[in-house]
This record gives structure tokens, C-alpha cells and sequence, in this order.
């Protein structure tokens, strides 16, 4: 396991109205009622929360960030937050202050103070120190520590070997979380929370393991070792007790899972028996697991109902008697509308959702969407799916990709939205009425990241759509390296 779970931040833009700051009697602050330390607010409340600059009458010309005080800090800013407890190696609060290359990241695109002198190394360290022991308040209270029952959304960055925790009442980051294994680069492909609330599991397409993580602190729990592959996406029991694990390769297997114990119970491996494995999804009863096969016109139906004598078998997507390994199809994910009566997949080549009777496996129609469906998620309070559409340059002539909205109910297109470059990920929250939509922003025509990640690479960020309106809301969150899958803990 990878030391110190809480590693990195989301990167967030600290924007300033140059040439307004003051910065007068800076030995003379108030920290009555701020809640900092008296350290960290000596240095908070004399070089940031001055007028013009970070207070609360001038923060609409700061990015909407005001450092009057702790409370005001972790309301974050127009677009995201300034830190996250326990990591300073991101956070922009460090990273724009820092001007000192053997401190960390030292070369921020504008340095703050804005039209002040740089801060001290003593001053830097002090709120570098602050942070990574949670950046608490003065009475050592550290935010978001207090609900273990927090409803949040997940998001794996498969660049940075990290998972991003989105609070979900204040729709801000609130932790950022190393995983796997080892100290080289495991790409944490897919996050998935348990049925019950308790676990988050994620996988990993350059690792060997299958992590387990408490939703209550986000703290590491156990491992399993599967073995050297390319684990791509998993399926949990609806009692939060086993899961099914795809190995993504020419001779792909599906490893069955004990969580509890993390232990392997059945391997269904061998030549022949699955051709690069990748979208998983067990149907209402738990009976039987669906899997894509990457390339091809076909999935895979598996009767699970004794796990360990399993019997495969395939479906076409095309409502043909053959198996064509090569064909204009390529399923990428297979899910369940929410009451289990039909299953859906992206066809990533046809461009299509085809949609499929769940009592006789039978093809109901094929819905065009963008180019590129990859993800799929769908609201329990309405009837839309949302479909993520990576690689989709003709809905939106100059950008790359989309949001495909179907109605489930009727198989029918709705409309798409553009929500970012290279959408992949895609979580829905019907208590906000919100999809949190996760854009890549690999391709260098997406917007400029902020600044750089410790890790190196573009960042990518994620983005919202109002179910009510089926509009995208003018907000987006950065976050670091190839941000690829989310998941929401209800």
C-alpha cells in the first residue's frame, strides 16, 4: 500500500484583480472570530484576506474566495476549493505561494500575493505544515471529519494513482486519495461503492490488485492479489459480499471475489472462453453477469447463480446467429435501467446504446448517440440515461465530446450537451438532481489545466449537468491526471 492516503488536492484557480490589493499595517490583524491558529491566520489574514484581494467585500474579483476566516476558507472558490485537508502538494493555497523549488512545486502561473512580497519560506512552511496535518482550525478540528455517513461521489485519476473525494452537500473536494499497490504508476481504471454504503473498491489497468477503502474516513482497508493484468471494471453483489473482476486482455478472465475475506474464490479463465472483457453488470436477481466484449458484435451472459460452476455464454448486439470477433459494434459497457427490466450497451464503434429486454435477451432498439459512448448512468427520479460520448467531434463542431441523454422509458434520443473535452466517467445524484460528469481533457485542444500536477501531465476536470433543466452548469472543478471514473455513495 501506498503511504499517507491523503496525498493531493484539487487544483482549483485563485484568480486576482491585479493592482487592487493593499497590503498596510500587516503586523496589525485581528484574529478574533477568524478560527485559524494564530499562525496560520497571522499570515492568512495580513497577506490574502486584505482589501482588494481575498475578504469578503472583494472575493468577487479573487475567483469568489474569501479568507476572513477558516469557515470562509473551506466555502471555496466560484470553481472548486483553495485546499484539502492533509495534502499540500496541490493545493493551490500552497502552490501559489510558494516561490522556494526545494519546498515542492515552486513556479505558480501568477504568484501571491499578487502585488505584495513573496512570503517568507518560514511563512511557507507554516501553512505547507498546516495542511498536511489537515489544515484544522484553532481548535484542532479537521472539515469533513465529522459524518461518517457524508454522501459523497468518487473520481479515480488514472494518471496520479489517485481517487478525488467530492463532498456532496457542498459539491467540493473534500480528500484526495493515493492508491495501489506499489510506487510505480497502477492507473486506477474503476471506483465502485459497495450496495450497502460501507466500501469503496477500486481496480487498476497496470496493477494486481483489487483495494478496498471505508466510506466512513476514506481510509485504507484490505487488498486482494488477482494477478498481473489489465483490471478494467468490476460488478458487486447486491450484498455487498462478492464482486466479479475483468482482466481486460486477448485471453481476458473474470476472477470471482470474496469481500470479506479479499480472497480469490474462482478464476473463469481460459483460451478461448473471453476475448478482451470489459463492462460488467450482474441483473436485479444476481443471476447472471453480463460482460462486453471489447471488440466485436457480441457480449457475454454468465449464469452466476452457483458462482463456482459457472455456464458462459453469448449475446449479439446485432440480433444475429453469428460471433464476428471484428465487427462495427465494439460493446464497451453493459448496465441495468433501475428497475432491472431492460440492460443497455455502448457500442463505441456503431456509435450507437442498443437496448435489450432483460427476460429474453432480446434486442429493443438501437439508439444513435455521439461518437464514442462510453459510460452510462441513470436517474431513479426521471427516466434519463446519460451516456458519455469521449471522442465525439461532430455534435459540437471544434470541441471533442459529449453527453448523450436518452429516455429509457421510450428508447429515445433526448439531446446531447457538450460538458468538457473527452468525457469518460459519469455519476448521477437524484438527491441533488445533479450528474457529475468527468472530462479527461487529455487531448492538448482542451483547455489549458490550471497549473501542473506533482505528478506531471494535463489535468482534467469535472463538470455538472442539472437534471431539471438537462443544462450544464457554468462550474467546473479541476482535478488532477486523466480523471477517468466516479461513483456516488448515497
Amino acid at each position: 500500500m501506498k503511504p499517507n492516503i491523503y496525498l493531493a488536492s484539487i487544483l482549483v484557480s485563485i484568480s486576482i484583480l491585479a493592482g487592487n490589493c493593499k497590503y498596510d499595517n500587516l503586523g496589525l490583524v485581528n484574529l478574533e472570530g477568524s478560527g485559524y491558529p494564530n499562525d496560520v491566520g497571522k499570515i492568512l489574514l495580513s497577506r490574502c484576506a486584505t482589501p482588494g484581494c481575498h475578504n469578503d467585500k472583494s472575493k468577487s474579483g479573487a475567483a469568489g474566495l474569501s479568507m476572513e476566516s477558516w469557515d470562509k476558507l473551506f466555502e471555496g472558490t466560484r470553481n472548486g476549493v483553495a485546499l484539502i485537508p492533509f495534502v499540500h502538494k496541490q493545493s493551490t493555497l500552497f502552490i501559489f505561494t510558494n516561490t522556494y523549488p526545494e519546498l515542492g512545486i515552486s513556479n505558480p502561473p501568477t504568484r501571491m500575493p499578487i502585488d505584495g512580497n513573496a512570503l517568507t519560506k518560514g511563512e511557507v512552511q507554516t501553512l505547507q505544515t498546516w495542511i498536511d496535518k489537515g489544515a484544522p482550525n484553532k481548535d484542532g478540528f479537521v472539515k469533513f471529519s465529522d459524518n461518517p455517513d457524508r454522501k459523497k461521489i468518487y473520481v479515480t485519476q488514472q494518471g496520479c494513482d489517485a481517487v478525488t473525494v467530492f463532498d456532496e452537500e457542498s459539491g467540493l473536494p473534500m480528500r484526495y486519495v493515493s492508491v495501489g499497490h506499489t510506487s510505480q504508476p497502477e492507473s486506477p481504471h474503476s471506483v465502485r461503492v459497495s450496495p450497502n454504503g460501507k466500501y469503496w473498491y477500486v481496480s487498476f489497468i497496470k496493477g494486481q490488485y483489487l483495494q478496498k477503502f471505508r466510506t466512513a474516513d476514506d481510509g485504507f482497508e484490505s487488498e486482494v492479489l488477482l494477478d498481473a493484468g489489465s483490471w478494467n471494471t468490476f460488478a458487486i453483489t447486491a450484498d455487498s459480499k462478492h464482486a466479479y473482476v475483468a482482466d481486460w486482455s486477448s485471453i481476458g478472465r473474470v476472477f470471482y471475489v470474496d469481500l470479506d475475506s479479499m480472497k480469490v474464490l474462482k478464476k473463469y479463465q481460459g483460451s478461448g472462453l473471453f476475448t478482451f472483457p470489459h463492462g460488467t453488470f450482474l441483473s436485479k436477481d444476481n443471476h447472471y453477469l453480463y460482460v462486453t466484449a471489447q471488440f466485436g458484435n457480441y457480449i457475454y451472459k454468465v449464469d452466476v447463480s452457483n458462482p463456482l460452476v459457472p455456464d458462459i455464454n453469448t449475446i449479439t448486439v446485432d440480433g444475429s446467429a453469428n460471433i464476428i470477433p471484428s465487427s462495427s459494434y465494439d460493446p464497451h459497457e453493459v448496465a441495468f435501467n433501475p428497475d432491472g427490466t431492460k440492460y443497455f450497451v455502448t457500442c463505441q464503434h456503431s456509435n450507437e446504446v442498443r437496448v435489450f429486454d432483460a427476460t429474453n435477451d432480446a434486442l429493443i432498439a438501437a439508439i444513435p448517440v455521439g461518437n464514442y459512448p462510453q459510460e452510462i448512468s441513470f436517474s431513479k427520479n426521471t427516466p434519463y440515461a446519460f451516456v458519455t460520448c469521449t471522442e465525439d467531434s461532430t455534435s459540437f463542431p471544434g470541441k471533442r465530446g459529449s453527453v448523450a441523454i436518452i429516455n429509457y422509458q421510450t428508447n429515445s434520443f433526448i439531446k446531447s450537451v457538450f460538458t468538457g473535452w473527452q468525457p469518460h466517467g459519469v455519476a448521477v445524484d437524484d438527491e441533488k438532481n445533479l450528474v457529475y460528469v468527468v472530462n479527461r481533457n487529455a487531448n492538448t485542444n482542451g483547455p489549458a489545466p490550471h497549473h501542473s500536477s506533482d505528478c506531471g501531465g494535463r489535468n482534467g476536470y469535472v463538470s455538472f449537468i442539472d437534471i431539471a433543466s438537462l443544462q450544464v452548469i457554468d462550474r467546473r472543478v479541476e482535478v488532477s491526471v486523466d480523471p477517468y471514473s466516479a461513483a456516488y455513495r448515497k
